[in-house]
């Protein structure tokens, strides 16, 4: 009699089976981290959401920027003012931050404090030779096209901010509230329709253009203030105005900010 014989698992069929559980997800591996583009004048963050700082910011936040010296100048009234402005208005604490004068730099800069203090409000401030009072700057259009090269040698000439991003970004603060404020407090003051096509202009688009793309409900804008008293000992006929009274009026600019969920319906700006 033939004994039918057992067919015998393999040994690998003999071992019990294991579940092996799926690794922890790798928090950088779903974070963007694109290259940025060859000849590209935004930094790559501007165009993705913003990463939050881990820890909440206590308390408001206005941010204050100004940019070191350019142009041959050895001060630059815009960060003068940043450093005589008070720690605190009203319900909100200032932090200030000195912008490099560099295209495409002074975005970033930016950026970063943005995501390190989650400010309510951004208003950065830059000097205008030229001008005789405080321009709260209306809107700000996606266009290089440098007069003389910044402070890193670059000058670029009609070239987009942000390619594919839209024409203009209108100040998303209280300008006209703001103007009168600073007038209030005794300091010349208007809204401009120009913020040039210099850095200031870039910097003024590109935090803009950031909060859009971050869809941030952080409010921004821009202010240019004219030579301080010192630049103009060797500039015959140039308005100038001191750093004490620009920061004066600096400051009621911001509380106003503050104030004012929505801007005075009054008109307001120059023409030309």
């Amino acid at each position: 009699m033939l004994r039918r014989r057992t067919k015998r698992p393999r040994p690998e069929e003999r071992r019990p089976e294991v579940r092996r559980s799926a690794p922890p997800p790798d928090p950088q591996a779903t974070t963007s981290r694109r290259r940025p583009r060859p000849g590209a004048t935004v930094p790559p963050q501007v165009l993705a959401p913003a990463k939050r700082a881990a820890t909440p910011v206590e308390g408001e936040v206005i941010l204050v920027t100004g940019f070191e010296p350019f142009g041959g100048e050895r001060t630059n009234p815009s960060w003068e003012i940043c450093s005589q402005l008070p720690k605190t208005i009203g319900r909100a604490r200032i932090e200030t931050l000195q912008v490099p004068c560099r295209f495409r730099d002074a975005i970033e800069t930016v950026a970063k404090a943005i995501e390190r203090f989650q400010p309510s409000h951004v208003i950065c401030i830059g000097q205008a030779g030229g001008r005789d009072r405080l321009s709260i700057e209306r809107v700000a259009i996606n266009v290089d096209d440098a007069r003389a090269p910044d402070n890193g040698g670059a000058q670029p000439v009609d070239e987009a901010i942000a390619i594919g991003g839209p024409a203009a970004y209108f100040s998303t603060l209280p300008i006209k509230a703001m103007a009168r404020a600073a007038r209030g407090a005794g300091v010349p003051a208007e809204v401009s329709n120009t913020a040039g096509t210099y850095v200031c202009n870039h910097l003024m688009y590109g935090v803009l253009h950031y909060i859009a793309a971050s869809r941030l409900a952080t409010r921004a804008g821009f202010i240019h203030v004219p030579y301080s008293e010192a630049q103009v000992v060797d500039k015959p006929g140039q308005p100038s105005m001191g750093v004490a009274a620009m920061a004066r009026g600096v400051q009621a600019t911001l509380a106003a900010a503050l104030e004012h969920a929505t801007d005075l319906k009054v008109s307001e700006g120059r023409e030309t």
